[in-house]
């Protein structure tokens, strides 16, 4: 009771708009005053949980997701998509997509592409006949393929929470990823000449697209670089995190010299900002973790959901349910955090592994991120393509209900999706 509480009083807080890593201190103090906990032990155990190796990846990621968008890395992106496929019927909104993917298997953050190629493709696509709420929910829905497609930040959050494989989780959400990014091409090239008619361009001459494609290599190497040395066995995550900051460095400011020092600086701010917040909350998660394990609420948990659905097909629809409407309540760090170890005991208790588990939790950060009442990211592609949030909502939600959501209940019930490329690396 004392639990779901907690989790009542983080959506609360969040709703008022405490910030996220204060709404945890609040839930914090509230149960270190309900169980009569100590303090200082607590602090003592949040910080030594803290310190890791694995979570030295998590700035640095942050940090090559901002070097990106301001080194002009995304822009040569979306031009060398364009120049491949964006001059053909549902094209542009494909370029979009294949971008997105691009971006997140780079940057492993949703919120850094929203801001990159929202800013450089929802004029174009508007002018080519797409609505811009369209274009917006599209953009956030895409945007979320840099969760699924490794690197993610969302899955070294989990890997350090449930204290799995940082490289097995990178490798168990490709197969949700490439799944999601076949649904969004067809539903948008569906779309096109139904919803709404879309202008072309021409296709792009072959003199065009080997400019395109000589600018695009650069960038185009940073994925091939950081994948190829973590499943290659050449550097760990952590070690691909420092390997991508240095590329990125190299290629926004040597190759295409839009990285100037004032940009360069705004970065580190900005991804500084973004990484203290994320360990704060990690920190307040440590020791909430910490508090409800003693007090033995997952066990708690794990008797209830399962004597409750005895068949491990409901017990899965329930926790899918649950982590639909958290993700719609919270934000993809707090549910990462919160729920996933919360129920880990859950799934694993009906016969569900950790690496399936976590792909199942990155697609539910997609439903949710996009899902009102919160919806960071969809209110985020909102305020970059300059679009009220009530133009964008029935587009967004018509993706999650068919695309998204199938997505992840096909996630849910073949196991294999998501256990074939760690199986494939090694890694199960």
């Amino acid at each position: 009771m004392e639990a779901a509480l907690a989790i009542l009083l983080l959506v609360v807080l969040m709703g008022l708009g405490v910030p996220v890593a204060w709404a945890f201190a609040g839930v914090l103090a509230y149960l270190v005053h309900i169980y009569d906990a100590n303090l200082n032990t607590l602090m003592l155990q949040g910080f030594r949980s803290l310190n890791s190796v694995v979570l030295l990846a998590l700035p640095l990621f942050v940090l090559t997701g901002y070097l990106m968008q301001s080194g002009g890395i995304a822009l040569r992106l979306v031009n060398f998509i364009e120049a491949i496929v964006g001059r053909r019927k549902g094209g542009f909104g494909a370029s979009l997509v294949l971008t997105s993917g691009i971006f997140g298997a780079i940057s492993g953050t949703a919120t850094a592409a929203v801001a990159s190629i929202g800013t450089i493709m929802i004029d174009p696509l508007e002018k080519r006949g797409y609505p811009r709420g369209y274009s917006a929910a599209l953009l956030g829905i895409a945007s979320l393929l840099g969760i699924l497609i490794p690197p993610s930040i969302t899955m070294i959050l989990f890997a350090v929470v449930t204290r799995q494989s940082v490289a097995a989780c990178f490798a168990a959400t490709i197969g949700p990823a490439i799944l999601l990014s076949l649904g969004l091409l067809i539903f948008n090239r569906v779309s096109v000449g139904r919803a709404f008619d879309e202008q072309l361009t021409g296709i792009a001459q072959k003199a065009e697209r080997r400019g395109a494609i000589a600018k695009a290599l650069p960038a185009l190497a940073l994925p091939a670089i950081i994948l190829g040395g973590i499943y290659g066995g050449i550097f760990t995550p952590t070690e691909a995190a420092a390997v991508a900051v240095i590329a990125a460095l190299i290629v926004g400011a040597f190759v295409y010299r839009d990285l100037t020092w004032a940009r360069f600086r705004s970065s580190v701010i900005s991804a500084a900002e973004t990484t203290g917040s994320i360990v704060l909350i990690l920190l307040f998660s440590f020791m909430i973790s910490r508090i409800l394990a003693f007090e033995r609420v997952p066990q708690d948990l794990t008797e209830f959901v399962t004597g409750f659905a005895t068949d491990p097909f409901w017990a899965l629809i329930l926790v899918n349910a649950v982590l639909i409407v958290a993700g719609a309540l919270m934000d993809d760090v707090s549910v990462t955090v919160v729920i996933a170890p919360l129920f880990l005991p859950v799934v694993t208790a009906v016969g569900v592994d950790p690496l399936h588990f976590a792909a199942i939790v990155g697609c539910s950060v997609v439903i949710g991120a996009n899902s009102p009442p919160v919806a960071p990211i969809l209110y985020m592609a909102c305020r970059v393509g300059r679009i009220s949030i009530h133009h964008a909502v029935g587009p967004s939600l018509l993706l999650i209900a068919t695309v998204a959501l199938p997505v992840m209940l096909v996630t849910t019930f073949w196991p294999e999706l998501s256990l074939f490329f760690p199986r494939l690396f090694g890694f199960y």
